[in-house]
């Protein structure tokens, strides 16, 4: 029996917002020079009296699409911000791919975006006058029923296709792109779009307090004086194409979604385990996937949270896989926050951006590298040139996912 040829899946575009940056190119630049945009956080959204950093995306830049019909704007103007942040990243994907709504629609399209929380909060009142015996407005109730992300996006751009929303906490956004990889791989659809949006949440804020997990200064991924994480909110996507499909119809080819992996650590609810022994088993699945060995890899875009376990559960597996230590390892959680089911989504972006320049910027806040790693980071201030298109963006997820994608650049 042959032996059945996997199609290789190409980035035609992609596109990010986050508080690094209004889209992705000014993000990587806001990166480059070590810019931090955490705000204080609104009051309200941390219990009691407790004051952390967070990281918005401005308001202004959530006007995708300005160009469509009234109607289409009427439509967009009752969507959340969850909704919003992604059609502003699957806009700025579209216009790299030189490609319009009119064009998607010609052709089957998967949607696959990640998300945790989304907007939760915004049901929050109607909740309080139920529980206080009053008949509340229905209206949020029937707004948070009809927000399936992927369902939103794929009945506003009109197109038809497989769709899927993917809750699995952090890593999300990750198994979002792994998982319309695959659906091109068996031929399920023309183009996927795939990544994860999530906007700031009152419930997320005091979910990730009462864990003892946020950071009431800046968070410093890596750093050995780190306290905690800062949450973010932003959205990030790639649309992806068969290489096959995508040269017949003369695309500029970004890079390639190479190899995915998927690996439970089977040790706790919200802890890591400390040997990172599923993160290991991704990044195995991914290399594996992709037909990488670890030698190939350039830089890796860790997780990067900036609390105690996950950093040196992600340093310890760094270490136990083998790869080369001169690797260079960061976070761009110092740039963007948490941003949760959006983070691995935006990471992949940025980690297609940095092998595309063979170049890659040290951790935001992580000054003073923890010397019990096992596997050393590169830190704040120091931008790195290295060989090779390949690399890996990596995620960590509450009840012990780990997802991993193998991303290799094309050098535009």
């Amino acid at each position: 029996m042959s032996k059945l040829l996997v199609p290789s899946i190409a980035v035609i575009g992609y596109g990010c917002v986050s508080a690094a940056g209004k889209n992705a190119k000014v993000a990587a630049a806001h990166i480059r020079a070590g810019v931090a945009a955490h705000v204080p956080v609104a009051s309200g959204y941390f219990p009691g009296d407790f004051t952390a950093p967070c990281f918005l995306v401005q308001d202004q830049w959530l006007q995708p699409f300005s160009g469509l019909s009234l109607a289409k704007q009427q439509q967009i103007s009752r969507f959340n911000r969850t909704l919003l942040m992604a059609l502003v990243a699957i806009e700025e994907a579209l216009q790299r791919a030189e490609m319009s709504v009119a064009d998607l629609q010609k052709k089957r399209v998967g949607i696959a975006l990640g998300t945790t929380v989304g907007c939760t909060f915004h049901n929050e009142e109607y909740y309080r006058e139920w529980k206080a015996g009053v008949d509340p407005n229905s209206g949020p109730l029937f707004t948070y029923l009809a927000s399936n992300i992927s369902h939103a996006v794929q009945d506003f751009l009109g197109v038809k296709g497989p769709r899927l929303v993917i809750t699995n906490a952090c890593a999300s956004g990750t198994d979002a792109i792994g998982v319309a990889k695959s659906w091109l791989e068996h031929g399920l659809c023309d183009i996927a779009i795939g990544g994860g949006a999530d906007e700031l949440s009152r419930i997320a804020c005091h979910g990730f307090k009462s864990l003892m997990l946020v950071s009431r200064e800046e968070c410093r991924p890596f750093d050995r004086d780190r306290k905690g994480l800062n949450l973010g909110e932003g959205s990030g996507v790639v649309l992806l194409e068969a290489e096959k499909n995508a040269l017949a119809g003369n695309r500029n080819i970004c890079g390639w979604i190479r190899g995915y992996g998927i690996a439970g650590d089977a040790h706790h609810p919200t802890a890591p385990d400390p040997e990172g022994r599923g993160l290991q088993r991704a990044l195995g699945k991914a290399l594996h996937n992709g037909g990488i060995t670890g030698g190939m890899i350039g830089m890796i875009n860790a997780h990067g949270t900036g609390t105690p376990a996950n950093d040196l559960a992600e340093t310890n597996a760094l270490a136990a896989i083998g790869f080369d230590p001169a690797v260079p390892v960061v976070s761009t959680k110092g740039a963007t926050g948490h941003t949760l089911g959006a983070a691995g989504g935006i990471e992949a972006v940025f980690t297609l951006m940095n092998l595309n320049r063979g170049e890659v910027s040290g951790t935001i806040g992580c000054r003073n590298p923890d010397p019990k790693f096992a596997f050393q980071v590169l830190p704040s201030a120091q931008n790195v040139t290295f060989s090779g298109r390949v690399g890996i963006s990596q995620s960590l997820a509450f009840g012990g996912s780990n997802s991993a994608l193998v991303i290799e650049g094309a050098g535009v």
